[in-house]
């Protein structure tokens, strides 16, 4: 199926750890958002995490899509190490899941993503949740908010892929 130019492409934004903001724009132009857990259970093993994220994706992308584009928050500095763990196998498993499907994705610098939502690369979780509630949204956590924020800066800024 073909889509004409003036029809919105199925685009994703990601902000990837245990609690994945994320913000849809579908075909028809309709804007759905939401948090995604992938916290380990007790008895899971190692790889259940990345496993139900993958499950995830491909479930969206059956009722969503086809997603046509994926962006995510790139993150270059963890309060943490295991945050940093959490995230470099989530986006492993987010970018090996985008190039079995060659759907194109990328990563936007955090201070990115910031400064067109806020004015500020810096700006705080509760300056990011406002900017979202700005623009219509009600985001449960800074998590849904950067993801929504992520949407519209790749939909505004047509996100360098085309």
């Amino acid at each position: 199926m073909t889509q004409s130019d003036n029809t919105p492409r199925c685009m994703l934004a990601l902000d990837l750890g245990t609690t994945t903001g994320w913000a849809l724009r579908g075909h028809d132009g309709l804007i759905t958002t939401g948090t995604a857990s992938f916290k380990s259970g007790r008895y899971d093993g190692g790889g259940m995490r990345y496993l139900r994220f993958t499950n995830w994706l491909t479930e969206l992308d059956r009722l969503s899509g086809p997603i046509s584009a994926i962006w995510f928050e790139e993150v270059r500095r963890h309060a943490g190490t295991d945050a940093a763990h959490v995230y470099g196998g989530l986006m492993a498993t987010l970018t090996a899941w985008c190039e079995l499907r060659s759907v194109p994705y990328q990563g936007v610098p955090v201070g990115t993503i910031k400064r067109h939502a806020t004015g500020k690369g810096n700006a705080p979780k509760e300056a990011m949740i406002a900017a979202a509630r700005a623009r219509g949204f009600s985001p449960v956590d800074d998590n849904e908010a950067d993801a929504i924020a992520l949407l519209v800066w790749a939909i505004e800024t047509n996100g360098g892929v085309a």
